[in-house]
């Protein structure tokens, strides 16, 4: 695993480097920003082969903030709105690329628990934001470096593209640190 370690750490720093509102104004800022979402969209991709399949994208990824989408593509339930699997697929991965490119490598995330409201349905793609201050960050981390283990949540609000809101999840998260022994 230490090869996709050192890519998840080198693609955070990179997507962390770059301009979230870079626009083709500026090719070589939109450059950095488009080539950083596409190769944090393709270490998904590899680690998670269902999130691509289901039009699963991040669009946008900083630190302490996430923005992902699925597309209402190919996702559609018997009533033609989004199937509820891939609002959970929406609001559970983002939590996960979150940490990571946070945290770093070195810690790992796992979903203890998620809930979903449902409001309406959703009838286009589908938004989500999660942030993370750096309190909570340092929070983390510090649990973690001492114990071994974390816990937080997340609260996402779901919305469509005309801006509803669709659906609100709350996840709660264990992140484990990779080799961590407890002193005697």
């Amino acid at each position: 695993m230490a090869i996709i370690d050192n890519l998840i750490g080198a693609t955070g720093q990179w997507v962390a480097s770059a301009d979230p509102k870079a626009t083709l104004a500026s090719p070589l800022a939109w450059l950095k920003k488009t080539g950083g979402y596409a190769a944090v969209n393709k270490i998904i991709g590899l680690s998670i082969p269902f999130a691509p399949r289901n039009n699963f994208s991040v669009e946008e990824v900083r630190p302490g903030y996430v923005r992902a989408k699925i597309r209402l593509k190919g996702n559609k339930n018997h009533f033609g709105s989004l199937y509820a699997g891939a609002y959970f697929l929406v609001a559970e991965i983002p939590g996960g690329v979150l940490t990571l490119f946070d945290l770093g490598p070195s810690y790992t995330p796992i979903l203890k628990e998620m809930t979903l409201q449902f409001l309406q349905p959703a009838n286009s793609d589908v938004t989500v934001e999660f942030t993370l201050d750096p309190e909570t960050v340092a929070a983390i981390l510090a649990d973690a470096d001492e114990t071994g283990r974390a816990k937080f949540s997340l609260e996402g609000k779901l919305v469509d593209e005309e801006g509803n809101h669709v659906a609100t999840s709350i996840a709660h998260y264990r992140v484990r640190k990779k080799g961590f022994k407890a002193e005697a």
